[in-house]
């Protein structure tokens, strides 16, 4: 989730805001995302097919092209559809452990056993990261933006985190995608994940002097 190659928003030129879609809009969006996500925890990456989808979802192919112009932006906005619902059942159990740096580790363990209860999706997701391309940047900046969110909330910082802070919680994202795909492939079980993520949030609590203690 932590994919985090993209160019700089610097360096890119802005782009037109997008309006807003109408109430209309928004459900036939919603249920061309389910439809995605039912198809890929069936398959996997490869059994989610645009035609499939458009079908499914009641909507006309050149329609879905225009919310989603790829299976890849497809597949990358349902993950981000994913972390936006995990984001939210976190925060209404936030984690309990005391430190910081557990308190990350709970939370990201959290979302890794929801990821769990769906591998065919999660391999689909994290393929379509992998894949990504620069036109799906925006996308793929959306997902690091909420993996982040994820991590500063169970920080549960006193105020704006401080360089060093978000240098650490990069460093988690990239250990946390790398994870992602050495389980997916097989070549790391989950008791290995599980110390490979404690291990890397430990940095936490060597640039977090700001930080609640508990809740």
């Amino acid at each position: 989730m932590g994919h985090m190659t993209t160019e700089s928003k610097a360096a890119r030129p802005a782009l037109p805001a997008s309006p807003p879609l109408t109430e209309r809009q928004e459900a036939r969006r919603r249920r061309i995302l389910h439809t995605s996500a039912e198809l890929a925890g069936r398959g996997g990456f490869d059994a989610v097919q645009m035609r499939e989808v458009a079908e499914s979802s009641g909507v006309a192919l050149g329609t879905l092209y225009r919310y989603f112009p790829s299976k890849i932006h497809l597949l990358v906005a349902t993950m981000q559809d994913q972390l936006q619902r995990m984001h939210a059942t976190l925060r209404k159990r936030p984690p309990s452990e005391e430190d910081p740096g557990a308190r990350v580790a709970q939370t990201l363990m959290r979302a890794f056993r929801a990821l769990q209860r769906e591998p065919h999706l999660a391999d689909a997701m994290v393929r379509a990261l992998t894949f990504a391309d620069r036109s799906v940047s925006p996308e793929v900046d959306t997902v690091s933006r909420l993996t982040t969110a994820i991590i500063l909330d169970a920080m549960g910082l006193d105020g704006p985190p401080t360089p060093e802070q978000l240098s650490a919680v990069r460093v988690i994202e990239h250990t946390w995608h790398s994870a992602l795909i050495t389980w997916l492939s097989g070549r790391a079980s989950i008791a290995q994940v599980k110390i490979d993520i404690e291990t890397v949030c430990r940095l936490i609590d060597l640039t977090a002097p700001g930080t609640k203690r508990g809740r």
